[in-house]
């Protein structure tokens, strides 16, 4: 999977676990500001990322994560 896939990958399962139209959402959104949500939408979307890509993400690492596009540089490099 390249970059780009990866990217649409994750922006296609933040959107489904927070609820919003993807194609609001690119690597720049900020995930504190844009994204505000209950923690347990952080997990559940930690848990798909898990699921569908194969990789062990921490909840502290992701939830430390600005945008959309630091998440996908942490998951990147897990692959």
């Amino acid at each position: 999977m390249d970059r780009k896939e990866l990217e649409e990958k994750i922006i296609e399962l933040v959107a489904m676990s927070y609820n919003k139209d993807a194609s609001e959402l690119s690597v720049d959104t900020n995930m504190k500001e844009e994204l505000s949500g209950a923690s347990v939408l952080m997990v559940g979307l930690i848990s798909e990322i898990e699921n569908e890509l194969d990789v062990m993400i921490q909840l502290a690492d992701a939830a430390a994560c600005k945008t959309i596009g630091e998440l996908v540089d942490k998951v990147e490099a897990e692959l």
